[in-house]
């Protein structure tokens, strides 16, 4: 299947038209952001690794019944999705304490949450992706009282499967950033991706953190990280390109 027109670009992808209404090319580019695009940079074969790390999970909730746009792998930057209207609501799943979370509540980073939290971020740049609540999403029709309900569900379902296979690599999953979409006929399933840049991975043992941290907080080892998180995960970790 061809690329076609371009229809979106994004800070990390590039989404592109097919020869189907339905389908269409999701591109993973190596432009790393972080603070709303207010640092930016480039992290070496982040493209290639997102998109596989992706897949793999996208591949692990669709075993457990989950709904996502995922498709196919058609090249190391490249997968197949389903054509969705993005519902403007980021979905934040929090396990425990950090980034914003601590700043905002004035807690120590790494606390363990009693049950996870699910928090909903309204999805706009020029206003730095501000928290909402739900009162404010169906107020302004972002999303309805049901629909709500259901991502709400399905987060917590996500993250359930999610921690569960993170474990198994040796990975705390902290909290990490959902997007849904709605296809044409309605359904609202999982979008965007599960990698590094959307998720916080720390080491079980020794906290080190596994992810786009590294590139917001000046640590190093960024390129070093995303390659563990693949290798841990059983994923090749060649970056040739195809």
């Amino acid at each position: 299947m061809s690329m076609g027109e371009l229809l979106y670009e994004g800070k990390a992808k590039r989404v592109f038209a097919t020869d189907d209404p339905d389908v269409v090319i999701q591109y993973f580019k190596d432009d790393a952001t972080a603070f709303n695009a207010l640092k930016k940079g480039t992290i070496a074969a982040k493209g290639i690794l997102n998109q596989r790390i992706s897949a793999h999970l996208f591949e692990v909730l669709a075993a457990k019944g989950i709904v996502t746009h995922y498709i196919e792998t058609l090249s190391t930057r490249q997968m197949k999705i389903r054509k969705v209207s993005i519902i403007p609501l980021e979905v934040v799943v929090r396990n425990r304490v950090a980034g914003s979370l601590a700043k905002r509540l004035g807690r120590e980073e790494g606390e363990v949450l009693a049950k996870p939290l699910i928090e909903f971020y309204y999805k706009d740049d020029a206003l730095g992706d501000p928290l909402v609540c739900a009162d404010h999403a169906i107020a302004f029709g972002w999303a309805t009282a049901e629909e709500i309900v259901e991502l709400r569900v399905q987060a917590a379902t996500i993250n359930g499967v999610l921690k569960e296979r993170l474990a198994q690599a040796g990975i705390d999953l902290i909290d990490f950033k959902l997007e849904f979409g709605k296809t044409r006929q309605g359904e609202i399933l999982l979008a965007d991706e599960i990698s590094p840049d959307t998720c916080r991975y720390w080491d079980v043992n020794t906290g080190e953190k596994l992810d786009k941290d590294r590139f917001r907080r000046d640590l190093g080892g960024v390129e070093e990280a995303y390659l563990e998180v693949a290798r841990r995960l059983g994923l090749p970790t060649t970056v040739e390109e195809d």
